[in-house]
């Protein structure tokens, strides 16, 4: 049984190549590694199986299954630019983030570790922030520094980048969506460059990676993931930011906002985050009032969802097919489909399972699914 309060303070060198390989392996996310981890036992045999699996999800060849030269070669390629992967409850795994049900398997750490270790609260907003906006970022920012919080954010262009910059002296995280040698935006290597030195950058993607698009909402998921709770801070309809927030409600983390001008669009997602019962922040008092109660309760590393649920790979094709012909390009709850099909959970967590093995299947906010 996997469940993280089992996981050992350090795992052995063996344990975190076979780890890493499995991660980088094709279609596997984190929800599928720890499903896999716990069903076999380590991830030494789940890479054995993986070729079997992703077969029987539909797949005309199976996907590409990292090397251990790879695995190696990445580890020792992190090393020299003072990256360490550290798996969820060893020390520089920031503790909140390591709660989550899909927290990376291994996540790569760059930059101070007691830092990754102390309450965060995230900052994040516009990229075109107004001066206003900039200028309350980085007010905030301090007055949370000099309360004791490590500020957390995205290193993006206009809020991200005031924050982190005022918090330099305090101890700032910054969560990158690409790999640690790919910074977006570039002019923010120097900031980068700068906070490291009391601060520390996270990445849960490998060395080389250029981020695209749809990286940059995995990013945010670790944003707010690893923080108490996020303040937004200018956020237009359908930006960015409002997704952050939207994870962090779903993770169970506060989320702030900063109200703003009804005549100014930067402030229409804000305001409407406070309509739906966001706390209103004006000042950082604000702030550490609401999250002083939760941080008086302890960080507790608990089984994740899906981890002690069995899988069951004898299913019958024709039970594969009833979950198959049940999905499409639409997202669908797992629950919906354990009602619609008439079959066990067991069976179909793990007809899900092949199918993203497969790349047949995209995992959604939310517990949803659809076919690819």
């Amino acid at each position: 049984m996997h469940d993280r309060t089992q996981l050992t303070p350090q795992i052995t060198d063996t344990d975190r190549i076979d780890r890493l390989r499995l991660i980088r392996s094709d279609n596997v996310g984190p929800r599928t590694f720890y499903s896999l981890l716990n069903h076999f036992g380590d991830a030494r045999a789940a890479l054995e199986r993986l070729p079997d699996l992703a077969r029987r999800g539909g797949a005309a060849r199976s996907g590409r299954i990292c090397s251990e030269e790879e695995a190696r070669a990445e580890i020792a390629a992190a090393k020299k630019i003072g990256v360490a992967l550290v798996a969820p409850g060893e020390a520089a795994y920031p503790p909140r983030l390591a709660t989550l049900d899909d927290a990376p398997p291994l996540l790569g750490v760059r930059g101070k570790p007691d830092v990754m270790m102390r309450p965060m609260i995230a900052i994040v907003g516009s990229r075109n922030a107004s001066g206003a906006g900039l200028k309350f970022a980085g007010q905030l920012a301090r007055d949370l520094g000099d309360a004791g919080f490590v500020v957390i954010s995205g290193l993006a262009r206009g809020i991200d980048q005031a924050a982190h910059r005022t918090a330099i002296e305090s101890g700032t995280v910054a969560v990158l969506a690409g790999g640690h040698d790919r910074i977006y935006p570039p002019e923010h290597q120097d900031l980068l460059a700068a906070l490291l030195e009391r601060g520390g950058a996270i990445s849960e993607m490998p060395l080389g990676h250029v981020p695209r698009a749809h990286d940059f909402p995995r990013r945010n998921r670790l944003i707010s993931g690893a923080s108490l709770g996020v303040v937004v801070i200018e956020a237009a309809h359908r930006s960015g930011s409002l997704i952050t927030a939207r994870m962090a409600a779903e993770q169970g983390r506060e989320v702030f906002a900063v109200p703003g001008s009804p005549l100014d669009p930067r402030a229409a997602g804000t305001n409407d985050l406070i309509k739906q019962g966001a706390t209103l922040v004006t000042e950082a008092a604000d702030v550490i009032n609401a999250i002083q109660p939760i941080m008086e309760r302890p960080v507790v590393l608990e089984a994740r969802e899906g981890d002690d649920e069995p899988l069951d790979f004898d299913t019958d094709p024709g039970e594969r097919e009833r979950v198959v012909a049940l999905l499409g390009p639409s997202p669908v709850s797992l629950d919906d489909l354990i009602r619609m099909s008439g079959l066990s959970p067991t069976i179909v967590r793990t007809v899900l399972l092949e199918l993203e093995l497969a790349g047949r299947l995209e995992r959604h906010g939310g517990g949803l699914v659809s076919l690819l």
